[in-house]
């Protein structure tokens, strides 16, 4: 990791007009905890529908989206990212510091705020929010790492990246046989189906897939990410910005 990169992209990313999204995301999502607890008299069976459907299959890949692309994208476009390529420091540290950046604030902007939402809007002894909590915590690495490497490989890569978690991620893979399989919200879904055990079933909370096939395709896909997105990097050649 590199100290200075690391400072150099959080102010980027703070500072940008996105940071306003990274806010009104959880605030739209805590606010919907606390209707639904005033609508349903803190059910669980409604606070995981709100978590399970909203919060993971909205909140957490648009939250990663914004994170994942804002952390590098917008250097690469404008070109700016030549002056951080010309330091003598190897690439991949530049794209691993930029990288933990994300995922720290994937963290602040999604994780965190999807565990208060399940103890806002009603939560057996907060095991609704330790299971959920462990799911984003999951996907939003492997969320983030995805569009990371995105950025680097695309300049569409917001374009690209909301088409994928709008419609693959919150629709297609939520919903369609066999699809469902291949949708990291399913493979982050398998170790919080375990931690909840038999309750898991009746409050809503199931997987495509079992832990092993889940923790093992979000390892691979989260690794492979980053380092398609160290190669990409790695054999990038910008010229000076206008």
């Amino acid at each position: 990791m590199n100290l200075v990169v690391m400072d150099l992209t959080l102010s980027g990313l703070l500072g940008r007009r996105r940071s306003l999204l990274l806010v009104a995301l959880p605030v739209v999502l805590l606010g919907l905890a606390a209707l639904t607890r005033w609508a349903s008299d803190a059910s669980t069976g409604a606070t995981s529908s709100l978590l399970g459907n909203f919060a993971m299959g909205t909140v957490l890949p648009l939250t990663c989206l914004l994170v994942g692309t804002g952390v590098i994208a917008p250097e690469i476009d404008d070109g700016s990212i030549v002056y951080l390529l010309a330091k003598p420091v190897p690439r991949s540290r530049i794209l691993l510091s930029k990288l933990a950046v994300a995922l720290s604030a994937t963290v602040v902007f999604a994780v965190l705020p999807i565990m208060a939402a399940a103890a806002i809007a009603g939560d057996e002894q907060l095991r609704l929010a330790q299971a959920y909590g462990l799911a984003a915590l999951l996907a939003g690495i492997c969320y983030t790492s995805l569009f990371v490497a995105l950025s680097v490989l695309t300049r569409n890569a917001v374009i690209v990246g909301l088409l994928y978690a709008l419609l693959w991620e919150a629709v297609i893979g939520g919903y369609v046989p066999g699809v469902r399989d291949v949708s990291v919200r399913q493979w982050a879904l398998a170790p919080a189906e375990a931690l909840l055990g038999d309750r898991a079933a009746s409050w809503g909370v199931t997987s495509a897939v079992n832990v092993p096939v889940g923790l093992t395709l979000l390892a691979v896909v989260t690794v492979g990410a980053a380092w398609l997105g160290i190669r990409k990097l790695g054999g990038l050649r910008l010229t000076t910005a206008d």
